[in-house]
């Protein structure tokens, strides 16, 4: 362009405008920081009519206007040399540098700016009518952000990090590779991304021309790192390398595992072999860190040669540098070949050796992970781990965990190999074998961030290595626990895999997808869970895990939803631990629902009744409440169940499920239960299944009327007294594997006091007392309680027939048994039968007469002394010859239940005509104080029983004598303190006997 003062305004005009429109077109065509440099374009796009239009206005020439367009122009040209900077050079450049270009382009974009705010001054008279825009236009190029994209700063910070932490593993680098490839468009192709990598040297030869070192040593520190890439080396030419570097070592015996470097590799300084040597003036080669150091340190000779430097500048020495890499590869392929002879020795101290050593070539180089699986190795130390001793195993391991670390083409190679497989073998061992292998399992199923597929799939098909890594997060090795972890989690993308895993049981995936998968998804693990077989612990820790929230939640759902979810809950509902977790979950008023509706089907009818019934077996209604963890109103759920019995056209399934949920709610004794089975005749819709055909439903049936049986006594001895029912009732009584069932007939039979008489006659003709004294030997606590229940039906009514056979039974041992070491209940019925067996003693007891021939008496002839005449056990039913009066004391001091009962044995005694005699003999049996006792307890019946007895008992001035201060200080107190009038009367009554026949006492 010619020099602006010979050049007439309107012509300069011209060319700025057509110089402005070229960059701005040529700005357009940059590939990176595009966003940055359409911007750039655009304002310059803006400007291009402002000149055209001071053109054509004919721009007066001075000397403002003519300082204005050089300034303007010399940062369009500025401009035009940025662009043209960027324009073709290497894409991966232009990204690594992009935030030193953003910055270049905002620099630029702001100075033309400010060059147009100042043509705009000077030519005022001109612009005026265009100054407004002219002046937006300067603001916004003032105010211009450029910033580089998100993306592309994510990409250099992971750069910035790789640098800074000397990444060399191969997986960071194809990682890094890929992304940057993305992000300027280039293919992932090894072509493609050699073509990019050659440029980008070029751009660190171009920097090393124009000696700006940090920049060279940058961008050399770069391709060191993206040149580990799988992309950027071509695997045939890296194999080629390593079989030219075998044909050179050849001439070196197979024995030496070293080549000694040649002198000129040595450091003269440092005495190592060089990394990166570098020349000086003198032609000495050093390395850099050592020489810079010489350097600052104030040397101005040469280390070697003690020439003076007359410059102190460094020169790279390729050559060397390239020789003595050649050096260390041969060393590598040395060491290589001589490690693959100590693998094939077959001598555990060689192939251990050999590990070491390759352990070590993958720590020193990269390129060696390549070389050794070029040799075969991987395959030979697989080998060597599935046959070898323990200490190679492991050691094995750890080296495969080398070869494979961030390496994608050795775990091909390692798969290929069926490695998996030797891997999962060893997850089985001991902590120091199984640790390495997890981690290496692990290791292999990632490139990358990238799952490395081939390995997920074969994970995937082994159960066996699912349950080994179930085992391994269970164990108690944190490290191996861990990775076990991450591995299932892993592998649980997928739908299929989650059951595989909860097959194997470890189930918190599969909660969580329940939670929060897809529909799809949750009804497909709903359907594995119910097809699983599961044990009571399976299935408490799935309760644990919190898969019945989502599970009740699918109940919402359509028909197949609601099918599966509640086969599911009935499944889980076998654990008595997850019944919290149902109900708190609201899942009760839905299955309530459900099961009472008569539009559902059968198969969700009966899944909800299975629930139900376990919700509430043993009397467990404390589970029917809402989801506020209210109690639901109990009387219709009662009286639901009761109509599902009366249905003709009911499921027999549900009937017998509805008949068990029943059985547990009835068994609570709430009064809610008991109004709604009364009021819906409950005992006339049950009694017809006593001679149901399904043994189940016919135990659960007398279950249920055992609830209610002292309640419809005379209803209930009707329907048994009616044809063959009472001899198929106790029919039941010789199974001895039901026992509940024997529990239940003896509590029915024993209930029905009110109709003893024709029962218990029936009972006697059937020969009953038979199979009813056999269990009095059961271990069941309540089958003995009620089968003395069901004797003392016989001897209630004081029919001298039966009470002769209950006792020609040997009865008085066992309730004399009963009476040291029965329940409360035992001991108060065992009581109850004595007192009905004593009370027959004085008719039977039979008073000798007196011949006056007293020596024609036999000699063994005793009379009774509380009954006057002959007494035994067996014809007279007699307490004292039963050896049962001081065992029936001794239950005084028992419960309200067991005292009471002894407490009327005793009183029989003193039902005769010899008062005194039995009176005498309870005081000698140590029974009164014990009868003292009891009047001061709580239960009024207790007290009324014991007051008629002292009552009796202070007849007797002995007594008053002896027991009458204790007796008296202990009925006076009492007075003050009862409300019962009755028992008050009493009580006055007895110490106004004491009184009556206590002795004067004497005057002084």
């Amino acid at each position: 362009m010619l020099g602006l003062e010979i050049v007439p305004v309107g012509t300069f005009l011209a060319l700025l405008a057509e110089q402005v429109l070229r960059t701005a077109l040529a700005a357009k065509d940059v590939v990176i920081e595009k966003e940055s440099f359409k911007v750039l374009s655009k304002y310059l796009c803006d400007i291009e009519p402002v000149l055209k239009e001071l053109q054509l206005r004919e721009l007066k020439d001075s000397q403002a206007v003519r300082h204005a367009l050089e300034s303007l122009k010399s940062d369009i040209n500025k401009a035009k040399e940025l662009v043209d900077k960027y324009k073709n050079r290497s894409r991966f450049y232009l990204l690594i540098k992009c935030r030193h270009i953003v910055k270049e382009v905002q620099d630029v974009t702001r100075n033309i700016g400010r060059s147009l705010a100042s043509l705009s001054l000077a030519s005022s008279e001109v612009l005026s009518d265009m100054s407004e825009r002219v002046h937006q236009l300067h603001h916004e190029m003032q105010k211009a952000e450029f910033e580089a994209s998100l993306s592309q700063v994510r990409i250099l910070e992971k750069l910035q990090q790789g640098l800074k932490e000397h990444k060399t593993d191969q997986g960071f680098a194809n990682d890094l590779l890929e992304e940057i490839a993305r992000a300027v468009g280039v293919p992932v192709e090894p072509l493609e991304i050699n073509k990019e990598i050659a440029s980008f040297k070029h751009e660190k030869e171009e920097a090393a021309a124009r000696k700006e070192r940090a920049e060279e040593c940058f961008l050399e520190q770069v391709i060191a790192l993206l040149s580990r890439a799988d992309a950027v080396n071509n695997q045939e030419e890296v194999e080629m390398l390593y079989f030219r570097r075998v044909q050179t070592i050849k001439k070196f015996t197979t024995e030496d595992d070293h080549i000694p470097p040649f002198r000129s590799f040595i450091c003269p300084i440092g005495g190592n072999v060089m990394i990166d040597p570098v020349s000086l003036c003198t032609g000495t080669t050093c390395e850099r860190a050592c020489i810079k150091a010489w350097i600052d340190g104030g040397q101005t000779s040469d280390p070697e040669t003690g020439e003076v430097l007359d410059d102190v500048s460094l020169r790279p020495n390729i050559r060397l540098k390239e020789s003595i890499e050649e050096w260390q590869e041969l060393n590598y392929c040395l060491k290589i070949r001589n490690a693959k002879s100590r693998l094939l020795s077959g001598t555990e101290s060689r192939i251990l050796d050999a590990l070491n050593q390759i352990q070590e070539l993958t720590e020193q180089n990269p390129i060696n992970k390549d070389w050794i699986a070029t040799e075969g190795l991987i395959s030979i130390v697989l080998s060597v781990v599935g046959s070898s001793q323990k200490s190679v195993e492991e050691t094995g391991l750890i080296t495969l965990m080398g070869l494979v670390k961030d390496h994608p083409r050795n775990k091909e190679r390692f798969v290929d190999s069926g490695g998996i497989d030797q891997v999962v073998k060893c997850l089985d061992q001991n902590p120091s074998i199984s640790k390495p292998a997890v981690e290496l399992l692990f290791e292999l199923l990632y490139d990358g961030p990238k799952l490395n597929r081939p390995v997920y799939d074969t994970i995937s098909q082994q159960s066996t290595a699912i349950h080994l890594l179930v085992t391994l997060l269970k164990g108690s090795v944190r490290g191996s626990a861990e990775k076990a972890e991450a591995i299932l989690w892993c592998i649980c993308g997928e739908d299929d895999n989650i059951v595989r895993v909860a097959a194997a049981n470890w189930y918190k995936p599969l909660s969580n997808r329940l939670e929060q998968g897809p529909e799809s998804s949750r009804l497909l693990l709903a359907k594995a869970l119910l097809e699983m077989e599961l044990v009571n612990e399976n299935l408490k820790v799935l309760g644990e895990e919190g898969v019945v929230p989502p599970l009740v939640a699918m109940i919402s759902g359509n028909l197949e939803s609601k099918a599966v979810s509640l086969g599911v809950l009935a499944k889980l509902s076998a654990c008595q631990e997850n019944k919290k977790y149902i109900a708190s979950a609201g899942a009760v008023p839905y299955i309530l629902d459900l099961l009472f509706s008569a539009h559902i089907s059968t198969l969700i009818r009966e899944s909800c009744a299975v629930i139900l019934e376990r919700l509430v077996a043993s009397s467990c209604i404390q589970f029917l409440v809402d989801a506020c963890a209210v109690a639901l109103d109990l009387q219709p759920i009662v009286t639901n169940l009761l109509c599902l019995q009366q249905n003709p056209i009911s499921n027999h399934v549900i009937r017998r499920l509805a008949l068990g949920a029943l059985v547990g709610i009835c068994r609570s004794r709430e009064e809610p239960v008991n109004k709604a089975f009364s009021d819906a005749n409950g005992i006339s819709i049950i009694l017809p299944l006593l001679e149901d055909s399904n043994y189940e439903i016919q135990e659960m049936a007398i279950n249920l009327v055992f609830c209610f049986c002292g309640e419809e006594t005379t209803k209930l001895a009707d329907y048994l007294l009616f044809g063959d029912r009472l001899v198929n009732f106790l029919s039941l009584l010789k199974d001895d594997s039901r026992t509940e069932l024997q529990v239940a007939v003896l509590g029915i039979l024993s209930s029905l006091r009110s109709s003893a008489p024709a029962v218990a006659h029936a009972l006697f003709r059937l020969d009953a007392l038979r199979e009813i004294f056999r269990l009095l030997s059961s271990q069941n606590s309540e089958l003995k309680e009620n089968a003395l229940g069901v004797i003392l039906l016989f001897t209630n009514q004081l029919d001298l027939e039966m009470q002769r056979a209950v006792v020609r039974m040997g009865t008085y041992p066992l309730l004399v048994n009963f009476l040291k070491s029965g329940t409360e209940t035992a001991k108060a019925r065992a009581a109850a039968i004595m007192t009905n067996l004593s009370t027959s003693t004085p008719k039977l007891s039979i008073t000798p007469v007196n011949t006056g021939f007293w020596c024609l008496w036999p000699l063994w002839f005793s009379v009774c002394e509380v009954h006057g005449g002959v007494c035994d056990t067996a014809t007279t039913f007699c307490l004292l010859k039963a050896n049962a009066l001081s065992e029936l004391v001794n239950v005084l001091q028992d419960g309200d239940k067991a005292a009471l009962a002894a407490l009327q044995a005793l009183a029989t005694l003193v039902d005769g005509t010899m008062v005194f005699e039995a009176v005498r003999v309870l005081s000698d049996a140590g029974a009164i104080y014990p009868i003292l006792d009891l009047v001061g307890r709580e239960n009024a019946a207790i007290k009324e029983a014991a007051l008629n007895l002292l009552e009796k008992i202070f007849m007797d001035n002995r007594m008053v004598d002896a027991y009458g201060i204790q007796a008296r200080v202990l009925l006076v107190d009492l007075t003050g303190r009862l409300k019962n009038a009755y028992v008050r009367q009493k009580v006055d009554g007895v110490i106004a006997q004491l009184n009556c026949n206590s002795k004067p006492m004497p005057l002084l």
